[in-house]
Parts: C-alpha cells; structure tokens; sequence
C-alpha cells in the first residue's frame, strides 16, 4: 500500500493526482454543505413521492397527492365562472337598451365586447374596427342597416347575404354593365353626377344626363338626394366614405359588377348575452346613433 503523500506548503493530503506539476489538494466538503446535499436528496425522493412528477409517454406519474397546476387552474376558473354566470344571467334578463344604465353591467357588457370583437370580428374589421377595402369601419356614423343598438344588435345576429340565416340581411345591387342594363357611357355619367353628390371634381358635362340617369335606375335605393335607404342596405354615396373606394375607376368597377360582401350570422355562435356584449361594445366606439324615437 503507497504512502499518502501530504502537501508541504498546505499540509494537507493530496489525490495523487498530478498535471503538469500541479497537484490535487484532497480538501473536504464542509459538513453542512453535505448535510443541506443529503436533505435536498431526501427532500427530492418525497417530491417525486407525493405530486406528479416523471414525465411518461402520454401524462406523468399522479404522486399520492393528485394534485396538478392543471387541476388548480381549472378549479380556480370553474369559481370564475360560476361568479361570472351571475352576471351574464343579468345581463341575458336586462333589455338590450337598459344595459348601460346599470353602471356595472355596462362595464362588463363593454368588456365582453371588446374580447369577443378581438376573438371574432378583427379578422375582418381589423383590431381598431377601422375596417379596410370591403369590411365597413364601425368607428365612424356611415351604417348601411342602422346604427343603434337595436339595428347593431340585429345585425350581429343575423350576418349579412349569408345562406344559414333565414333572417340575415339582404341586398343586391344590380350589375348594370355586366347584365347589359346600362351602357359604358351611361355609367361614366352617373359616376360623374355621384362625385357631383360627395363634393369631388366632376365633369360637369356629364352631370345633366348622369343625373336622370341616376332617377331612373339608382334612386329607388338611394334615394332622391343619393342618402341612401337603409331598409334596403343601400349606402349612402352622398358622402366621402365608400365601402369599396370612392375613385372614380372604383366607383365605374361596383356600377359596371358590384361587389357583395357577406357576414356570417352570429346566431347559434355567440349566446344572446354575447351578443348584445358585441352590440353594445360596437356602438360605443364612436359611431353609435340613439334609438328612433317611436
């Protein structure tokens, strides 16, 4: 048996290991560090013991304790729920129009909008609402059905030219040039009396007749004065907003083959609570209009 070689400088025991001249102090651990080693070993072995903790296959062992973060959470948002029920049941009951009324309703109808606006209607409408080319902005007063919270409301229901729906909105805009009903001409100059109508640079030449013209086959929609009529959908073209752009070259393209956009129901999809949330969030973004009075 070799002789254990001691330090001369520490005096104490080396490992007999040597690298290029530099030896291996054989130091020993300070005890309580072996202690707090040996108890986070123990205390490891009882972890593993009692809650869930080696991962398998498809899940982990359950441990004695059967309890999981998962677990936890579903039961603390089980209690959410059951508070948040309470209030939606209140809501179910309250009248579409006496919401806002109750200060506390109105707060969380307004919030429920909001998340279901950004879970539902962003895709199309963006998260602002601000809308783009064929999805209506919802933060301005240009409604093609209504901007109360009733019309608001029925429309969320109900969609717009969607095939589930018997309810759902509905109307079409001739195809005037494709169906052969009005000439290229004949377009040209209602275009020209319509940017006459929102303001814009016309050709005035063309107005007279783009006038007549526009009695004969638009006004029965969008009435005399181009205000539109709601009870039809159809827009106002007397203002500067346009659904599908205000150019000149845009408004020939929806005249010649218009364009018809399609928003599902709603009905089915959302709860009526959810539904109303969506109303009354929608309407308070800027653009809402009060009830008619009866």
């Amino acid at each position: 048996m070799s002789e254990k070689e001691i330090d001369e400088s520490s005096g104490i025991e080396t490992t007999g290991h040597e690298w290029d001249g530099i030896k291996e102090l054989n130091n020993p651990l300070p005890r309580w560090w072996l202690w707090t080693f040996y108890a986070s070993i123990l205390f490891s072995l009882g972890y593993i013991i009692y809650y869930p903790a080696i991962p398998l296959l498809e899940a982990s062992t359950m441990g004695i304790s059967g309890s999981t973060n998962r677990g936890e959470l579903a039961v603390e948002m089980q209690a959410v729920e059951s508070a948040r029920q309470v209030t939606v049941q209140k809501l179910d009951a309250t009248e579409l129009e006496d919401i806002s009324a109750d200060a506390q309703l109105g707060r969380f109808a307004m919030a429920g909008g909001a998340s279901l606006f950004k879970v539902h209607c962003s895709q199309c409408h963006g998260s602002g609402a601000a809308g783009s080319a064929g999805y209506p902005n919802l933060n301005d007063d240009d409604w093609l059905w209504g901007g109360d919270l009733a019309a608001i409301y029925t429309t969320i229901k109900h969609g717009v030219r969607n095939d589930v729906d018997e309810d759902t909105r509905d109307s079409l805009m001739p195809s005037f040039g494709a169906d052969e009903l009005l000439d290229p001409d004949e377009i040209s100059n209602i275009v020209e009396y319509v940017l006459q109508l929102s303001g814009r640079e016309f050709d005035a030449e063309r107005v007279a007749d783009g006038r007549a013209l526009f009695a004969d086959n638009c006004s029965s929609c969008h009435g005399a004065d181009g205000k539109g009529i709601r009870e039809f959908g159809a827009p106002n073209i007397a203002d500067s907003i346009a659904l599908y752009g205000a150019e000149r070259a845009q408004l020939k393209t929806q005249i010649y083959r218009p364009k018809h956009g399609v928003m599902p129901s709603w009905n089915g999809r959302l709860t009526d609570a959810g539904i109303k949330q969506l109303a009354i969030y929608v309407h308070g973004l800027g653009g809402g209009e009060k009830a008619k009075a009866e």
